[in-house]
């Protein structure tokens, strides 16, 4: 009996270990879902901040550039990947740091009279764009019969109703499901057969213009992607889903994964139409011509497949930039702000959005007005107005006290600041330009 008793002791050592090592396996296990958990959990203001540059005025001035300049501004998508995802990253990180929205944070640092005039910046860009989501929602459905007096009339009652007295979050994601339909370009890319060996070269080789129209285009595609009301939105999605610095480093993941699908979705519809338009000289001027990209996927049924992903996209951005534009301007100035709120009880909250859904419609709905002119204009008008917002955002963002060691470190910077000063001198010029044509 002895002898057997140090096989027993072994025994018993071997099931003691193995359960330990079940236990800490199991608990590795745990850990991973806890972090996938959190991962799925914080997901969600960066790809979605992204993607919506890709809205009715980003598709209609990315469809022109195929067009009007074929593959020579693809190299252009190579540094705004780089400046959109460092831009959005720092309003995250703000977000997440300090837990205030950008409005808060302004009106904090530097006084009334500065969040009066960045206010006044984001309102006047803010107000384009929604003039731009009405185009959107006017060419989307004149391309299937329904004239712009009528639709877009009833579309704006509509989403009044649904943000000031429905529940708009489950609507919201009906529309934000039907403009992925603009996926397809993907796809119609490749069935265009379009010259890769060329694409590949213009990718990597810049071209500039010193000419008005180039000029124009130009800060289009800047002020489409890096849209002043996109800096508010993710830092306030960031707050609100209580995202804090120590988990933050899943949301510059999710920053980055946006930025870069969102881009590539661009790359895309610039190839599409450059293969299907630039090629037969033909321009942009209306919704048909840029669904005529999706000609080698959808064939006749390209209008339709065109016209269910611009209206999704316009009536997803019709309501949510009034709405976030309202939030931003009543945080800004302590006033009583929800969408569960009176008229008596939030007067300028529900005023702004108001005001801005009247505007954006009535607008779009002016006789003789090119939409996708009004499309391209209003991203114009954006990219003139970036400097602002990036200038705040750097003044923030270095600030030791608000941010700690969270601030920007000097690569950050670099490319911040640069982004800021090029896109103020091409603002500056684009404004000459239009001033005193002849000189250009």
């Amino acid at each position: 009996m002895n002898e057997q008793r140090p096989d027993v002791r072994n025994v018993g050592r071997r099931i003691l270990r193995r359960s330990a090592e079940g236990v800490s396996t199991m608990r590795r296990s745990v850990a991973r879902r806890r972090n996938l958990f959190a991962y799925f959990a914080i997901i969600g203001p960066g790809v979605i901040t992204a993607a919506a540059g890709n809205d009715a005025g980003g598709i209609a001035t990315f469809a022109s550039v195929g067009a009007d300049y074929g593959y020579k501004l693809l190299w252009l998508l190579i540094p705004l990947t780089i400046s959109l995802g460092i831009v959005q990253e720092m309003c995250a990180r703000m977000g997440a740091v300090t837990g205030k929205g950008l409005s808060d944070l302004i009106r904090e640092r530097f006084g009334v009279r500065w969040t009066a005039f960045v206010m006044l910046a984001l309102l006047i860009a803010n107000g384009g764009v929604t003039v731009s989501e009405f185009a959107g929602i006017a060419a989307a459905l004149e391309l299937l019969g329904v004239a712009r007096y009528i639709s877009v009339p009833i579309a704006a009652a509509a989403i009044w109703w649904l943000v000031v007295k429905g529940t708009y979050q489950r609507v919201e994601r009906v529309f934000l499901a039907m403009s992925l339909v603009f996926l397809a370009y993907v796809v119609s890319a490749f069935l265009a057969h379009p010259p890769w060996a060329m694409v590949a070269v213009e990718t990597v080789h810049p071209h500039f213009e010193l000419t008005s129209a180039f000029l124009f285009t130009f800060v289009a595609v800047i002020g489409t992607t890096i849209s002043p009301y996109m800096q508010v939105f993710i830092q306030s999605s960031v707050v609100e889903k209580g995202v804090r610095a120590e988990n933050y480093y899943l949301t510059r993941i999710d920053v980055w994964i946006g930025t870069v699908f969102a881009i590539l979705i661009v790359f895309f519809i610039v190839i599409s139409t450059a293969a299907t338009l630039n090629v037969h000289g033909e321009h942009v001027d209306s919704a048909a011509q840029a669904a005529a990209a999706l000609a080698p996927l959808a064939g006749p049924y390209a209008k339709m497949l065109f016209a269910i992903g611009l209206f999704g996209a316009s009536m997803l951005a019709a309501g949510v930039l009034p709405l976030a534009t309202a939030y931003s301007i009543s945080e800004a100035f302590g006033f009583e702000k929800g969408v569960s709120s009176s008229f008596r009880e939030a007067p300028i909250f529900l005023g702004v959005f108001t005001f801005l859904v009247v505007l954006g419609a009535t607008v779009a709905m002016m006789p003789g007005l090119s939409l996708i002119h009004v499309l391209i204009v209003t991203q114009v008008i954006n990219g003139v107005l970036l400097p602002i917002i990036l200038i705040v955002v750097l003044k923030l963002v270095n600030n030791r006290e608000l941010m700690g060691a969270h601030v920007n470190g000097p690569l950050y910077n670099i490319a911040a600041w640069l982004t800021t000063i090029i896109v103020s001198v091409l603002s500056i010029l684009v404004i000459i330009s239009t001033l005193f044509s002849n000189l250009f």
